[in-house]
This record gives C-alpha cells, sequence and structure tokens, in this order.
C-alpha cells in the first residue's frame, strides 16, 4: 500500500475586502464553511453594499484576478481562496461614492438670518436658557470684572516711570528682571502694556511688534507684559547681587 498524502486546509481565511462603493480597505477573517450567501451577508456589513446586488471577485496577492463567487449555496472553501487574496464586492445598485474627496460631498448652506430663526440651534438653545452672553446678569458682571481689572491695570501702570527697574513675574514663566522701556497702548493687544528691555535675552523680540516699534533692544532682549505682572523696585541684575556679597 503506497503512501498517502493528505492535503489539509486551514478551516479560516484571512483576506482583504474592498469595494467599488469606496476607497477602504479591510482585512477580515473567514470560515470556509460559510456559504457564499452567508458571506454576502457579512460582507453588506462591511462594505455598506447590498447582499441581494452584489458581486464577489477573488483576486490573489498581486491582484490578478482568480475566480468569481457566482453560487450563494457553494462553500467558501469550494473556490480558490487563498490567505491574503482580496475580495472584491461591487454593488450595481449603487453609485461609487469617493469619501476621501470632501471637495465632491454637496456642503450645507445657511444664512445668518435663517440660522437665527431656526430653534433647533446652539444659538437658540443659549438664548433660551439666558447662557453664555445671553445671560444679562452674568454678561454684566463679567463686564463689570473686566473693567475694574483694567483700571486696575492703569492706575498701577501710573505709578510706573520709563527706566525703573523692575521685577516681572508671569505664570508658567521664569521670574525676570530689567529696566522698563514703554508705557502705554500697543496696536496687537487691548488695554495698557509695559515695554521691557530684560538684563537676559529671555524675551520675545527687539521692541517691536509686527512691524511697529515701540522701543530699541537686541533679539529677544524685548517683551511686552501687563502692569500687574511687574514690581519695580532696587532690582540688581540677578548674579550681581550674589557678587555683592
Amino acid at each position: 500500500m503506497g503512501d498517502q498524502i493528505e492535503i489539509i486546509t486551514a478551516p479560516l481565511v484571512n483576506v482583504r475586502v474592498t469595494s467599488s462603493l469606496n476607497s477602504f480597505m479591510a482585512e477580515k477573517r473567514f470560515d470556509r464553511g460559510l456559504t457564499v450567501g452567508d458571506l454576502k451577508g457579512r460582507l453588506e456589513l462591511i462594505t455598506g453594499a447590498s447582499a441581494g446586488t452584489m458581486t464577489l471577485e477573488v483576486l490573489d496577492e498581486n491582484d490578478k484576478p482568480v475566480c468569481s463567487l457566482g453560487d450563494d449555496s457553494a462553500l467558501l472553501g469550494s473556490y480558490s481562496v487563498e490567505e491574503n487574496y482580496r475580495i472584491h464586492v461591487t454593488d450595481t445598485s449603487k453609485k461609487a461614492m469617493d469619501f476621501d474627496d470632501l471637495s465632491k460631498v454637496e456642503k450645507f448652506k445657511l444664512s445668518e438670518d435663517e440660522y437665527s430663526k431656526r430653534t433647533d440651534t446652539v444659538k437658540a438653545y443659549l438664548m433660551k436658557n439666558k447662557l453664555g452672553k445671553y445671560n444679562e446678569v452674568e454678561q454684566k458682571r463679567m463686564d463689570e470684572e473686566r473693567d475694574a481689572a483694567e483700571k486696575a491695570e492703569e492706575e498701577k501702570a501710573s505709578t510706573l516711570n520709563i527706566g525703573n527697574r523692575c521685577e516681572v513675574k508671569v505664570q508658567g514663566e521664569p521670574t525676570r528682571r530689567g529696566e522698563i522701556m514703554y508705557i502705554g497702548k500697543v496696536h496687537f493687544k487691548p488695554g495698557i502694556w509695559l515695554g521691557i528691555k530684560y538684563d537676559e535675552p529671555l524675551g520675545k523680540n527687539d521692541g517691536s511688534v509686527g512691524g511697529q516699534r515701540y522701543f530699541e533692544v537686541p533679539m529677544k532682549y524685548g517683551g511686552f507684559v501687563r502692569p500687574g505682572n511687574c514690581e519695580v523696585g532696587d532690582f540688581p541684575e540677578i548674579g550681581l547681587e550674589d557678587d555683592e556679597m
């Protein structure tokens, strides 16, 4: 009795799934005991194609056509579907869509007047519940706090002079020392600001912002801070006070 060779096929097969409806690809594992009809039902959930109108084509690892799965009652294992082959789903009832190209998606446009008339918007919800800027009492309180804070900054600035030695403390940044070079309003932020010439290159500019100059110092030696972040006094350069001890 001669030797017998038994070919054992794995019960599960890993395949790549693509569809004519979009450019996505999924890697899935299927039981070879599935009928083609059952396979279509699962592919419907994966691709969005309709099981009743889809056709299935099998391609090898090099994307060369192998066969078509045309018999819904046949088992998947009866076809030449091997590891890492690709099953391409074509749905003849639907037009392919390219979800990667958003320029082809029709945009919903609404005028400001139409938006204001709707009752299902965030704006309508805020107005109805008097939240955010539509809460007149809260908005008034916030405006008063902002005005009071700005007045405090202006009062602090009125006590300072150009040439004052100072120490600057801004949350999240190292303490810096320097000299006040500018006091007043700036074009890039509201309110009163101080222009500082730092003792060390720990600043952000050279005394100018956006092409407009307020004072002149070497690059990285200049910066702008609010008066509340600045204290004036006898602040020698850091390091010099240690040398005097």
